[in-house]
């Protein structure tokens, strides 16, 4: 198991007034606020020189602090990552309060303009390939990260939402043609009650429709589901990363 311990002393690349760091074998966690709360992670053996795809995690709990526990099952060494907390939810039954991403006008709005910032506050701490921005969700995260990355396009080179289905109303293929160069991943679980079966093919034909390059994985419930679909997700992720590679040095040489 990946050893956690905080540090009282903050890490000479991360902004002095982020209230707590964390490190877990070597690779390093910060939670922060400002505007809004949200968290950062630097990879083990972060070189400055190199510049880092990103991952954006939208976590459907809404809590920043899940991307301690996410981070270690997709990679400690690949990415720097950062995490907004989701928007509050009013339940007047909930005896405290609670954040998530609702699909309406102005959870949407402030949704993207979380996500916008956290790139720019990650890129500020950190040296991140601003070719290489993943958006990535889980749940009601998932789906909001879908709308976010359909919507804009060319701000990221993929989407992966888990077990978050595609987004309904308003216009989330309102920029097609240029979604069409977007690539996505979606995991989904067998049996799963709130994104059934049914749905998943409904949206799969739906964006198999739309021309848009997706990657579907579908697994079998169990308790190490988000190891197994974060394992998968790094796999995706590196293929990716290298592909673009691969393309920069072809449009070089011609």
């Amino acid at each position: 198991m990946p050893r956690t311990r905080p540090f009282a002393e903050p890490y000479s690349f991360l902004p002095q007034d982020l209230e707590r760091t964390f490190a877990i074998d070597g690779a390093k966690f910060a939670d922060g606020a400002g505007s809004f709360e949200h968290s950062l992670f630097a990879p083990i053996h972060y070189e400055p020189g190199y510049a880092y795809p990103l991952v954006v995690l939208l976590d459907g709990s809404g809590d920043e602090r899940q991307l301690r526990h996410l981070m270690p099952l997709l990679s400690l060494r690949n990415y720097v990552a950062v995490s907004p907390r989701g928007l509050p939810l009013i339940d007047r039954d909930a005896a405290q309060r609670r954040f998530g991403w609702r699909q309406n006008e102005e959870h949407i709005q402030r949704a993207q303009q979380r996500v916008f910032d956290c790139v720019e506050i990650a890129s500020r701490q950190f040296n991140v390939a601003r070719n290489r921005v993943f958006l990535m969700g889980t749940d009601r995260g998932g789906t909001m990260a879908m709308r976010i990355g359909l919507s804009h396009p060319s701000r990221f080179a993929g989407v992966i939402s888990l077990r978050g289905a595609l987004p309904r109303g308003g216009t989330p293929f309102g920029n097609l043609l240029t979604a069409r160069r977007l690539s996505l991943f979606v995991g989904t679980d067998r049996g799963s009650q709130r994104y059934p079966a049914a749905r998943v093919c409904e949206d799969l034909r739906l964006l198999h429709a739309a021309g848009l390059s997706i990657t579907l994985r579908e697994y079998p419930r169990g308790r190490n589901l988000l190891r197994q679909m974060l394992a998968d997700v790094d796999r995706w992720l590196i293929n990716e990363v290298t592909a673009q590679k691969n393309q920069r040095v072809e449009s070089h040489a011609e």
